[in-house]
């Protein structure tokens, strides 16, 4: 929840001009709602997607506040952010109401990216993986193994986000292995190697070349560092 729509706008133009040129590396931005068509549309022509941050799971309806799937496809979204941490626990969001928006999401042709992470006590307990599992499970519940191949799974350890604390590269790795044999017991090897898992938590220009390195870190689901065209660079280029 950052920037006005003149800082949004300014920040996705002086993007475009520095990732210009760059093609072998997904990148995307995510604004708030309110600012995502304007913004789609200051990065039309470029090689930048655009997101949202969360979505309703029914078509349309009673649903005062809501936006549905159709709505974000309807002004240029491709991807759109669910099961974010802060609303799983600021907002009390459950894997079964993320489920449910990973089904809209897919079946509207929008690339999901479902976020899983565990709280400081859980991790503090040694329950990370139960914790990331039980999320895991109950955000792909019913998943085919087709729209699985099309989701992208972040991990971002609620206390590294916003914290300026950062999971060792080593823990990253750990975590992001343990779901890459998730996928692997549940949807076999190929999809397990064909799924992205982006770490997320407090990822900047100065931690980023070492996470991204290790070889289950797909990418970087970016938080703070996404405001500044150069952190955010600092992010892209070694990716």
């Amino acid at each position: 929840m950052n920037l006005t729509l003149s800082a949004s706008l300014e920040l996705a133009e002086s993007l475009n001009k520095a990732a210009s040129g760059i093609n072998n590396v997904d990148i995307a931005v995510c604004p708030p709602s309110v600012y995502i068509q304007p913004v789609a549309a200051a990065l039309k022509n470029s090689n930048i997607g655009v997101g949202a941050q969360n979505v309703y799971f029914e078509k349309e309806g009673a649903f005062t506040g809501e936006i549905s799937t159709g709505m974000l496809k309807d002004i240029g979204c491709q991807y759109v952010i669910l099961g974010h941490s802060e609303r799983r626990n600021i907002l009390g969001e459950s894997s079964e109401l993320v489920n449910l928006k990973t089904h809209a999401a897919l079946a509207a042709g929008l690339i999901p990216i479902v976020c899983v992470g565990e709280l400081l006590k859980e991790r503090e307990a040694g329950t990370t993986e139960q914790v990331v599992r039980r999320q895991f499970d109950g955000s792909f519940s019913g998943i085919s193994s087709e729209n699985m191949k099309k989701c992208v799974i972040a991990y971002e350890p609620v206390w590294a986000i916003g914290t300026g604390k950062v999971a060792t590269p080593e823990q990253a790795e750990e975590v992001h292995a343990a779901i890459r044999l998730m996928i692997e017991r549940n949807y076999g090897k190929e999809i397990a190697e064909a799924v992205r898992i982006q770490y997320g938590g407090s990822v900047n220009d100065k931690n980023a070349k070492e996470i991204l390195a290790k070889p289950n870190v797909d990418g970087a689901l970016v938080g703070g560092a996404s405001l500044k065209v150069a952190s955010f660079m600092g992010i892209v280029k070694p990716a």
